[in-house]
């Protein structure tokens, strides 16, 4: 089996109708993860975020300005 960049390297060259219709399978498969499977893939997120926010690269944003930016965006 071809690894990930050469997959990717191989479906960036497809026309954009095919590249379309690869993407949305793609999404569509994510939408049948078990439970477990989903859990998993949110625990590993969780800790990249934990990671990048104690290493410096992410910053913290309090709630309030979440919200008021969410406000603003949709309205």
């Amino acid at each position: 089996m071809s690894n990930l960049p050469e997959i990717l390297k191989s479906a960036m060259s497809l026309d954009v109708r095919d590249r379309a219709t690869l993407a949305e399978k793609l999404l569509a498969s994510l939408e049948e993860l078990s439970e477990e499977e989903a859990e998993h893939l949110w625990a590993e997120e969780a800790q990249r975020r934990l990671e990048e926010h104690r290493s410096g690269r992410a910053k913290a944003v309090r709630a309030e300005e979440v919200h008021k930016k969410a406000e603003r965006l949709f309205r």
